[in-house]
């Protein structure tokens, strides 16, 4: 496995490094937005780790520019801020995972192996629900791009309409039976989710059935 780390300070990013390849993780190294771009855009990594705060170009501009040349290399993005809204805004703009500022090193190499350890896989078919249209080919709904986590979890509730989906399921199904996450990491992606229902005008809505879990139901004659 080969990733691009980013970072700006250097002693930690040596020392991420040095940690990471004990792991068996070979990894690149960039200190400046500018840099860290120039390597992305190469395309050659399983997986992008990216501080948002950097000298001459952000993170989040990184991040922006990988999915406007469809780039979909997984991405995770560091920040000390951990604000729920931070983490959404970035997983609005492609990011597949947020880690939090200062972290273990164990953290980052488990969140790693975690979105990439299974392929996404697509299929080049077409799903339907109510006024929704998901093509699996190209991970968009009605037209509207999709990160590969949000396409896996839009897919599970449109093979399984108006039935009962719990949290862990959908934690088992897409990220493995021994991922690291909790449930609030299901509510961040469905809280996602429902803002893309929203912008689509979709008569589909993802209900939540406390205690128990979600559904997604037709809600057009309610």
């Amino acid at each position: 496995m080969r990733i691009l780390y980013v970072e700006d300070a250097e002693l930690l990013a040596g020392a991420v490094k040095h940690n990471l390849e004990k792991q068996g993780i070979t990894t690149d190294l960039a200190h400046d937005g500018e840099e860290g771009l120039n390597q992305a855009l190469k395309d050659i990594y399983d997986c992008v780790v990216l501080d948002i705060m950097l000298p001459k170009l952000s993170g989040t501009d990184i991040l922006k520019r990988m999915r406007e040349k469809n780039i979909q290399t997984p991405v995770i993005m560091l920040s000390a801020l951990s604000e729920v809204e931070t983490k959404v805004g970035h997983l609005d703009k492609g990011a597949d995972d947020y880690l939090a500022k200062p972290f273990k090193t164990a953290e980052l190499v488990a969140r790693i192996k975690a979105i990439t350890r299974r392929p996404q896989t697509i299929d080049s078919t077409t799903l339907t629900y109510s006024n929704l249209t998901l093509d699996q080919a190209n991970a968009t709904l009605n037209d509207q791009q999709l990160t590969a986590k949000e396409a896996a979890i839009i897919t599970e509730f449109i093979k399984n309409p108006d039935q009962l989906i719990s949290k862990e399921h959908l934690l088992a199904k897409i990220w493995g039976a021994d991922n690291i996450y909790d449930d609030n990491y299901i509510e961040t992606y469905i809280s996602r989710i429902r803002k893309l229902l929203k912008k689509v005008h979709s008569h589909a809505k993802i209900i939540t059935i406390r205690s128990l879990g979600y559904k997604l139901s037709d809600q057009s004659n309610v």
